[in-house]
């Protein structure tokens, strides 16, 4: 793969949506990406199409330069990711995603299972175009939202159309139908705005478990991953998301190590990673330092973690 095809599609992408810092992580293959742009008014749609990638839009970038545009991804095809305001979405098919260019994000996209490519189609428009408050619409940014059902459907099935009509649109055409986009989304997230106020107290303390658990199950490599980072990361106090915890028999410190010692077992008991040290291992799981990690794993498995690998990984 020639690195000046990276390079190109990073510049392209940059000036046709906001800049970003790309690299391709299949260095063996052709990197082979494409791109329209669709102007909506002063909202623009784009098809896109592109090989497993990473792209982070960094502090420095923003700095740089920050057109202040929200933007919603629709997949129609392969596995993508996206990191932002402390939340973080595994999205595929018939999934949409939210994010925020003032914000640093970081963002993966690989192939389906059967080699397919990331596809799909993203519309941007400026923060005004909604009238939300940014900071309600943060609970939402890199968030799976289901474009199957309700608002979300509609919205996805505008986008496609939109795309595929586009060349029968005149100019006034495209004005409105860039009206209609921001009234679309705006419904979109209103919905799940609505839905989740809406909640009963144990709903959404069991919503908020189960987003905490996923928030950790992301960030286990992270060594800051704190009760502290977590609550945060949920926009609720460290004293409400303990009691959450507690409802379930634990607590936010267990659960996070609870979580690294699992991911650890399981490496260890690997023989393609047989070769990796076990400093590596615990490293990679949020436990830098080795006499802690030795400790805590043998008083969860009740051996340590050299005897735990020699007794599940035959020698070589």
């Amino acid at each position: 793969m020639a690195t000046d095809e990276v390079d190109q599609w990073a510049e392209l992408t940059a000036l046709a949506l906001v800049t970003t810092r790309i690299k391709a992580v299949e260095p063996g293959r052709p990197f082979i990406a494409s791109l329209r742009t669709m102007q909506l008014g002063t909202t623009q749609l784009s098809e896109l199409s592109y090989g497993a990638l990473v792209s982070q839009r960094t502090p420095r970038l923003i700095r740089q330069s920050d057109p202040e545009l929200f933007q919603v991804a629709l997949i129609s095809s392969g596995r993508q990711r996206i990191e932002q305001a402390r939340n973080s979405a595994a999205i595929a098919g018939g999934e949409m995603v939210l994010y925020d260019s003032s914000l640093p994000f970081d963002a993966y996209a690989e192939d389906s299972p059967d080699g397919t490519r990331a596809r799909g189609v993203m519309l941007q428009f400026p923060k005004s175009a909604l009238s939300l408050s940014t900071r309600r619409l943060k609970h939402l940014l890199a968030v799976p939202l289901n474009a199957r059902q309700g608002p979300a459907r509609l919205l996805a099935q505008f986008l496609t159309t939109a795309a595929a009509e586009y060349p029968a649109c005149t100019p006034s055409d495209t004005a409105r139908l860039g009206t209609t986009a921001a009234d679309l989304v705006t419904a979109v997230v209103s919905h799940y705005l609505d839905a989740e106020s809406a909640l009963s107290v144990t709903s959404h303390r069991r919503l908020l478990h189960a987003r905490a658990l996923s928030f950790i199950d992301t960030h286990l490599g992270v060594p800051d991953l704190t009760p502290q980072a977590v609550a945060a990361a949920h926009h609720v106090s460290l004293r409400h998301l303990q009691q959450v915890f507690q409802q379930h028999g634990t607590t936010v410190s267990l659960e996070i190590r609870r979580q690294r010692l699992h991911r650890c077992a399981r490496d260890l008991a690997n023989p393609a990673l047989r070769n990796r040290t076990i400093r590596a291992i615990a490293t990679r799981w949020g436990f830098p330092r080795p006499a802690e990690f030795s400790r805590a794993f043998r008083a969860a498995t009740g051996a340590s973690p050299s005897q735990y690998r020699a007794h599940h990984v035959p020698p070589a």
